[in-house]
């Protein structure tokens, strides 16, 4: 059986969790039946000792010509996604990816692929903490914030460190079919396919403006009354504004509508209690001002991708989950 060729990119400061991923889920062993051997080896513009973001210094031998025949070039998180890559990285990228190698760029690799112009007109994602800076340099993509990775014509991107090894089970997903991705996944005791997104994992709400100022004491007071029914007219009132005047200013301050911040504040709050408490998710949705399970349920599933039990599961302390 023919191998599949992985090329996978060292730098400096690259990351050595994004290093390993590669071969720990293709060379997993012992390897499942469908699953054709792997070749994984690593290049570097600059061949040599590459000191890695452990501190640690690996000898790359190869350079940038071991992607010339790999079928699929992975490029970890980028350690300045502020700075372009170099050119003659670019160049390389773009030349692989037009031969039809799958060109994967995990976390803040998806910079690179976008300084390469390989993200234009696609879809493609990368750490959430860093969406706006993406969005900015690469007006020409259509960002996703919220999942943990995107196939886009051969261009595939993953969202943070951990959705590496998402998107690494996403490929062998595609070339070997979905048996053999979650046999591979049990073999690593991981999920074979995570539910919801990174929205999930994202700090909610978008963190305060300096222009809340304007609204002194009001939207804080508003989060210390989650539980309680809350509207324009009574923050309107909080505020001593008119109510035409306080909308006006709480969208300057916010960025959005008193409803969509309402709900963000609400979703926060009730992730905080099932992060932090054992209390049953209909006390949670009451706590956090959803009235009723079903709503916080139905919340969850649009805002975040899951269910309430489920973000409990992953976040809280101990073995304290129950069950909506």
């Amino acid at each position: 059986m023919k191998p599949v060729r992985v090329a996978v990119l060292a730098f400096e400061g690259v990351s050595l969790f994004h290093l390993s991923v590669p071969g720990i889920v293709f060379g997993v062993t012992p390897a499942p039946a469908g699953l054709p051997p792997y070749e994984v080896s690593y290049c570097a513009p600059d061949p040599g000792l590459v000191r890695c973001d452990q501190g640690m210094e690996i000898e790359v031998p190869g350079g940038l010509g071991a992607m010339d025949d790999a079928d699929i070039v992975i490029v970890p998180a980028w350690n300045h996604p502020e700075n372009a890559a170099p050119a003659v990285l670019s160049n390389a990228l773009r030349q692989a990816h037009a031969r039809g190698a799958q060109v994967v760029g995990l976390c803040l690799g998806a910079f690179v692929l976008g300084d390469a112009g390989l993200l234009d007109e696609r879809r493609a994602t990368t750490h959430w903490a860093c969406r706006e800076l993406f969005a900015q340099r690469f007006p020409k993509a259509n960002f996703l914030p919220d999942v943990l990775y995107v196939d886009d014509g051969n261009v595939i991107t993953s969202a943070g460190t951990v959705a590496a090894i998402d998107c690494c089970l996403n490929l062998v997903r595609q070339r070997h079919g979905a048996d053999v991705a979650n046999r591979v996944a049990r073999l690593l005791v991981t999920p074979p396919h995570r539910q919801g997104g990174q929205a999930q994992y994202i700090e909610q709400p978008v963190p305060s403006l300096p222009s809340e100022n304007r609204l002194p004491g009001v939207l804080e007071w508003a989060r210390e009354h989650l539980s309680q029914p809350l509207s324009l007219d009574v923050l309107a009132e909080v505020a001593r504004m008119s109510r035409r005047t306080f909308t006006r200013r709480f969208r300057e301050a916010t960025g959005m509508t008193f409803v969509k911040w309402l709900a963000a504040e609400r979703i926060a709050r009730a992730q905080q209690l099932l992060e932090t408490t054992d209390l049953p998710i209909e006390q949670v949705a009451t706590e956090a001002g959803f009235g009723s399970a079903l709503s916080l349920r139905q919340h969850f599933a649009s805002q975040l991708h899951t269910s309430p039990s489920a973000y409990r599961r992953l976040f809280c302390e101990g073995q304290r989950c129950t069950s909506d």
